[in-house]
């Protein structure tokens, strides 16, 4: 029976660094290939991968050119880059190092990734060229360079010093629950249990174990699966950046009932347009649901499902979409009392006025040589 390598078994693979990004609100595709070198990129398939699978629209990928990266146990190389960018505006920079590393020295790079300051900041440079050429093609335009969502995969080939069944019991699956943990000390049982609690394989020699941060593949011909990958991770950083926006908009609300509080008389103030900023907002939201949820689209191929499911849960994209929702609805409702306090107090100034140009009116009765 084959056992974990010891630490003089080098261990030959890919390191694959994605760094997500959102632009603005929209990619005119058609447009933006025209600015610059761009290729329909298509889904590659393999044998059980149905035609049905493909993204709509398909995005476009653009070449970045070589990036210089300095990684520990690895050392400074100069690696390709590209930049994958989708109609709803999302961009993920890809950037692939191969590597040849004993098994703890692999841990312990998974570990300086903890900190990807240095990569993300390679990937807004490399990726800022691409940004300006193609500006006239998008719609609003707003790229916070602070807000990003970074992911890795180490993928390691089948068939070679490690094996599902050695990576998933002590002392394999303690180590891979450290890769996963970018963590290069040591982790408790109840750790290295939820760190491989979710798993999936589709042969007896390929793995999939994907955390928070980093996912674990073992397996060759697999683009299509890091696609999955990289497009989940993407759509994470899109509900992350609807979410902020969602919690700009419920600090506006506050600061415009405090004031309402505070006035018995503020019939002149009008919140038509915080009304139709949250409408803009709401009918955005729902059109980034709908454009994540289309654009890549699953039905048919079983296990990019259950990849896409895996990392759902990992990332918890679900519990995400509900936090939006809830959001919108408490800004609904705030500004509908708004709207409506507001309206009440203009109708109660109205009534005042009535009334008193009745009692004028009335005064005026009794002297008529004033009229």
């Amino acid at each position: 029976m084959s056992s974990f390598p010891d630490g003089s078994t080098a261990l030959t693979g890919l390191l694959h660094l994605m760094v997500a990004f959102d632009w603005g609100e929209e990619v005119q595709l058609e447009h933006a290939r025209r600015l610059g070198p761009a290729e329909i990129h298509v889904l590659p398939r393999r044998r059980r991968t149905p035609s049905s699978i493909t993204f709509r629209p398909p995005p476009l990928r653009f070449p970045l050119g070589m990036v210089r990266l300095e990684l520990p146990e690895v050392g400074a190389i100069q690696t390709s880059a590209e930049a994958t960018v989708f109609d709803f505006a999302g961009v993920s920079v890809a950037m692939h190092v191969p590597f040849t590393l004993p098994a703890v020295a692999l841990r312990r790079l998974a570990d300086w990734l903890a900190d990807p300051t240095p990569l993300i900041a390679s990937a807004i440079t490399a990726l800022e060229p691409l940004y300006r050429s193609l500006q006239p093609a998008i719609v609003n335009p707003r790229w916070q360079t602070a807000l990003s969502e970074e992911y890795f995969v180490v993928q390691l080939p089948p068939g070679g010093a490690l094996s599902p069944s050695i990576l998933l019991q002590n002392p394999g699956a303690e180590w891979l629950a450290g890769l996963l943990r970018l963590e290069g000390g040591p982790l408790s049982q109840q750790e290295i249990t939820e760190a491989l609690r979710l798993s999936l394989s589709y042969s007896p020699h390929d793995l999939f174990v994907p955390d928070w941060g980093v996912a674990f593949l073992l397996d060759s011909d697999c683009e299509e699966t890091l696609l999955t990958i990289e497009y989940t991770n993407l759509q994470l950083l899109e509900y992350r950046q609807i979410d902020n926006r969602l919690d700009d908009s419920v600090a506006t609300a506050y600061r415009l009932i405090h004031p309402l509080t505070r006035s018995w008389l503020p019939f002149w103030q009008t919140h038509s347009r915080p009304l139709r900023a949250l409408g803009e907002l709401k009918v955005e939201a729902n059109e980034l649901f709908e454009r994540t949820g289309n654009a890549f689209k699953l039905v048919g191929d079983q296990y990019l499902a259950r990849v896409y499911g895996l990392l759902g849960r990992r990332f918890h994209l679900e519990e995400w979409e509900q936090s939006i929702q809830r959001k919108l609805s408490v800004l609904q409702g705030v500004y509908e009392v708004l709207a409506d306090q507001t309206a009440t107090y203009r109708a109660e100034v109205l009534e005042i006025i009535i009334v008193l140009l009745i009692a004028f009116e009335i005064v005026l009765a009794f002297f008529p040589g004033h009229r």
